[in-house]
């Protein structure tokens, strides 16, 4: 079968094109934006990809058309679907009716964590021998791939598939969040706040379509949620008809802070081990509560969940390390909502101590770009020494917002802000990068222009 994918370079249908490929199908695609590490992924699979939406697109005549969430009316390529009565389905769908269908799905959902989680949970089945499908929305360092099919099970166990389970909308003509496809028997809640709101009206809307999630876990099922949100509780006080199980703080789960790179875990207030590992902040931590719980729950005891987070690595664009230059470290992540760049400096600060961060941020969300959230991404930068806002694209002026905050500069110019970036910093700076997509390429720039 032929393939097309429309919007094939996000995260998720860049993970939809490689399962399909995986597949034996013929898989093309195209989109608007082609940058790394999808189309790089994509590449290396031999995938083509056809930049823009043009109509005639029509014309290669591929079995159906995967129309991914970013796609909306009025794009030439899908009117010309639409007018031409083509076959064509949302990511979601066609990933549960070819894959999703007859496995043990184990889902993480929460408006923050869910990649870092994911790939915690995949990375411990993997290393206890239950070689499990996936889909992350990054690329996770244990595998070097976004996606792919399970590839062996042990003797009387079910087939297990790890996705991270996304509440945005599942297409233009699906307004369902893409979660309710996945029908999970093991899910995580890791949080929830307002976020997305170019679609969702207030908290309370997103409360909504979470409980919807609830609704489609089996009695047999579980549900591991964080114990410290209280929407979270919220969503499971609408009703819920599966197992529960909390992590946090005075929950089930829980950690102590041995140092700056090691964790106690605790279970019911019983030791269960250490974690020694080098990732950063407090919901990291959370997040590996989470996982372990997870997999406990389908046979994985904790000892050997913890044992297998000792050798994990982290995804890409989360707090990854590009490079030490002249003894200034530079690190890449995705934080782009005010929680999670508060989180993230967080963590870097204990990490670090006095020594400087610089933070630089592309407010480039939806939910950014409205400035909904604006005030709030003054109150999450307070532990950067100096603050850079690159500014494209935006309702709201990011120069009246930060005009008075003394260590912050907006600017409009990439190449601009590269060289700002450079002549800024000095020995034993901490530079951080923050966005959700590929920045313009800033980071390298200012790698190269420090190398020099």
């Amino acid at each position: 079968m032929h393939i097309h994918i429309l919007g094939i370079c996000g995260t998720f249908m860049a993970g939809i094109a490689a399962l399909a490929k995986s597949q034996g199908h013929k898989v093309t695609g195209c989109d608007q934006n082609v940058y790394p590490p999808m189309s790089t992924q994509l590449n290396d699979l031999g995938i083509k990809i056809i930049e823009g939406y043009d109509a005639n697109q029509i014309k290669i005549k591929p079995n159906i058309f995967i129309i991914g969430n970013v796609i909306s009316r009025g794009n030439p390529l899908i009117e010309s679907i639409l007018s031409n009565k083509l076959i064509y389905q949302s990511g979601p769908q066609w990933l549960f009716e070819n894959i999703l269908y007859n496995k043990w799905v184990l889902a993480v959902a929460g408006t923050h964590g869910k990649t870092s989680t994911t790939a915690m949970l995949t990375w411990i089945l993997e290393s206890n021998g239950l070689g499990p499908g996936f889909l992350i929305g990054g690329i996770p360092n244990n595998f070097k791939v976004s996606a792919r099919l399970p590839i062996s099970n042990k003797k009387n166990y079910p087939s297990f598939f790890v996705i991270e389970a996304d509440e945005y909308d599942t297409s233009f003509f699906d307004k369902r969040s893409k979660f309710i496809h996945y029908h999970p028997n093991t899910l995580i809640l890791n949080n929830l706040e307002f976020d997305h709101a170019d679609i969702f009206d207030n908290i309370e809307h997103i409360e909504k379509h979470f409980h919807h999630l609830i609704r489609t876990i089996p009695n047999i099922g579980k549900i591991i949620f964080n114990h410290d949100n209280d929407s979270i509780k919220k969503v499971l006080k609408m009703g819920c008809w599966s197992e529960t199980e909390s992590f946090g703080s005075k929950a089930q789960w829980s950690y102590k802070k041995i140092n700056d790179d090691e964790l106690e875990i605790y279970f019911k207030n019983k030791s269960q081990g250490f974690i020694k590992w080098d990732l950063i902040g407090h919901h990291n931590s959370l997040n590996a509560l989470a996982a372990i719980a997870a997999a406990k729950h389908v046979g994985i005891s904790s000892e050997k969940a913890i044992d297998s987070l000792n050798k994990f690595k982290n995804v890409k664009k989360r707090m990854e390390l590009l490079g030490s230059i002249k003894g200034i470290d530079i690190y890449d992540d995705f934080a782009h909502h005010p929680t999670a760049i508060k989180t993230t400096l967080e963590g870097l600060r204990d990490k670090i101590g006095n020594k400087r961060i610089i933070a630089i941020i592309e407010p480039r969300s939806n939910t950014m770009k409205l400035g909904k959230m604006k005030n709030n991404l003054l109150k999450s930068l307070k532990e950067a020494n100096i603050i850079f806002c690159y500014s494209n694209n935006l309702t709201w002026s990011p120069k009246t917002l930060f005009k008075d905050i003394t260590n912050a500069k907006v600017l409009t110019d990439i190449n601009k802000l590269a060289n700002k970036i450079k002549t800024s910093c000095q020995q034993g700076d901490n530079i951080i990068f923050m966005s959700n997509g590929g920045f313009s390429g800033l980071q390298n720039k200012v790698i190269q222009l420090l190398k020099k």
